[in-house]
């Protein structure tokens, strides 16, 4: 009797390989049928580690089929595609099925986000530039007011020095990503909106799109495209709204009598509605963005501004 032949190490693992594919070939429409029928087409590796739980002995996966294998096998498919974004904590993916919108891939990202500031502006045609930036904003938890009294020497300090900004920055072939941790504002004033491919997207309305790039203009393009912004935006806001908004946002800061400004600055707007941002109270000199070199002063609104704006 001859003795058996001998296995090369590999054969076993090689047979155990063929036979995943098999599987996978075989189960290929079923699959497709699953992910077809997903109300979402953006998926983390934890949802689709759910799905190869949940329909393993339906799909007759092999037992030794993981979900990494399950993915690479689908990506060669080329209808699951992945989307790496490098955050400098931590590398983010998202596995889109079929082709998405970028903004919606990136809404994905924090669960209950919506862009704002200058993507907003893009969003609400409140601008005629197309930023490479889009800004996503991920409200924190609530937090207690700040406590102690505003006085004028901690507003001249504050804003002698840059801006705080956020370092959760990821690039994505010619553009990048912002993740802003906003403060907790429960919603306000975003809405749904169409994208630029027909998507659907959440964002601030307009009232709060002026608010915020007034905050931080720095995500807005700067103080010239805020201005533009309030020019835009004339025949769309309602300043009884933003007022109202304003006053359920608390700020420390007084940030109507910038707002005041621009709205006056960017003509177009009624007496009335100007004067609305006038009923709140100007107790103190204020700054229509950080780090002013000679700024001109505005006694009207009591804010500085960039020199010759």
């Amino acid at each position: 009797m001859e003795p058996p032949v001998p296995r090369a190490p590999g054969d076993s693992k090689r047979s155990r390989s063929r036979d995943e594919r098999i599987r996978l070939d075989i189960a290929r429409a079923d699959i497709a049928r699953l992910f077809d029928d997903l109300p979402a087409r953006v998926l983390t590796r934890r949802q689709i580690d759910e799905f190869v739980a949940q329909n393993r002995a339906f799909w007759r996966l092999a037992d030794v089929t993981t979900t990494q294998t399950f993915i690479n096998f689908m990506l060669e498919d080329g209808r699951l595609k992945s989307l790496t974004l490098s955050f400098p904590s931590r590398n983010v993916i998202r596995y889109t099925w079929g082709e998405v919108p970028f903004y919606q891939t990136v809404l994905s990202l924090k669960p209950g986000a919506y862009f704002s500031h200058y993507t907003a502006m893009h969003l609400h045609e409140l601008t005629e530039q197309i930023p490479k930036t889009l800004y996503l904003n991920h409200e924190q938890s609530p937090k207690p007011r700040g406590s102690g009294d505003l006085t004028q020497e901690r507003i001249d300090a504050a804003f002698r020095r840059p801006p705080r900004m956020t370092r959760s920055i990821a690039a994505y072939e010619d553009r990048r990503v912002c993740v802003l941790n906003g403060m907790h504002t429960d919603q306000l004033g975003v809405v749904d909106t169409v994208g630029p491919e027909g998507e659907q997207l959440r964002v601030t309305n307009v009232e709060r799109t002026l608010i915020d790039a007034t905050v931080r203009p720095v995500y807005a393009g700067g103080v010239f495209e805020v201005l533009h912004a309030f020019r835009a935006a004339r025949d769309r806001v309602s300043i009884n709204r933003l007022c109202a908004m304003l006053r359920k946002l608390d700020y420390v800061y007084p940030y109507h009598q910038a707002i005041g400004f621009y709205l006056e600055r960017a003509g177009g707007y009624r007496r009335s509605q100007i004067d609305l941002l006038r009923r709140f109270e100007m107790r103190h000199d204020f700054y229509l963005t950080y780090q002013m070199d000679q700024p001109d002063f505005s006694a009207d609104w009591r804010l500085f501004v960039p020199k010759g704006f």
